[in-house]
C-alpha cells in the first residue's frame, strides 16, 4: 500500500476539531505552565471523549491506521 499521498494525523487535531471543552481550556494556557499541566492531566487521565468518538471521527476524515512490516 503506497501512503505517501495520505497526510499524518496532527496532535489534538480530534480535540480542536470538536471543539472538546477542555482542549479549549488547554488552548488559553502557555505551553508548559503549571495551568496547561493542570488542564493536560485531564486529557491525560480523565478525557472527556471516548475511544470510540476518535476512531469514528478518524474513519469519517479518511484516516487509516497502518504500521510497518
Amino acid at each position: 500500500m503506497d501512503i505517501s499521498e495520505y497526510i499524518e494525523y496532527q496532535k489534538r487535531e480530534f480535540c480542536n476539531a470538536l471543539p472538546c471543552k477542555v482542549q479549549v481550556l488547554l488552548n488559553q494556557q502557555a505551553a508548559g505552565s503549571e495551568g496547561y499541566e493542570q488542564v493536560r492531566s485531564i486529557c491525560k487521565t480523565n478525557c472527556i471523549h471516548t475511544t470510540h468518538e476518535f476512531h469514528a471521527w478518524l474513519i469519517e476524515k479518511g484516516y487509516l491506521v497502518v504500521r510497518p512490516k
